[in-house]
């Protein structure tokens, strides 16, 4: 008898099992867009993020229009130096003794040591 029963059990076909029917609901795809609550922050943190470059790059342009007004006052400042050393020194050129001795003489003026008075120091 188990030899009969071996010869029947290959005949023996088992159902297939039926698939699950389409009423059951499907699973549900993540989302693709964002919440109002993300959008909200996303807005926010651009505009955060436009506002202090716009500060940055403000400021560094203010740095530069100084830097650039300072470059040009020192150079007028070393100018301005130059030019007064150049001065004291036709100053100090004119005004030897020898000189206006000499502008006097061209003008005219004599030196009589009788007209000369000395005046007493302090």
């Amino acid at each position: 008898m188990v030899l009969e029963q071996r010869k029947i059990q290959p005949n023996y076909k088992p159902e297939q099992e039926i698939q699950a029917s389409p009423n059951v609901s499907p699973v549900p795809k993540p989302r693709k867009f964002f919440s109002p609550g993300e959008k909200f922050i996303a807005v926010v943190f651009t505009a955060a993020v436009v506002l202090f470059s716009t500060t940055v790059l403000h400021t560094q342009a203010q740095i530069n229009d100084t830097n650039k007004d300072m470059y040009y006052l020192s150079n007028q400042i070393e100018e301005t130096s130059k030019q007064n050393i150049e001065l004291s020194n036709q100053v100090s050129e004119k005004s030897t003794y020898e000189r206006i001795w000499e502008k006097a003489k061209e003008l005219g003026l004599n030196l009589n040591e009788s007209n000369v008075k000395v005046v007493p120091g302090r």
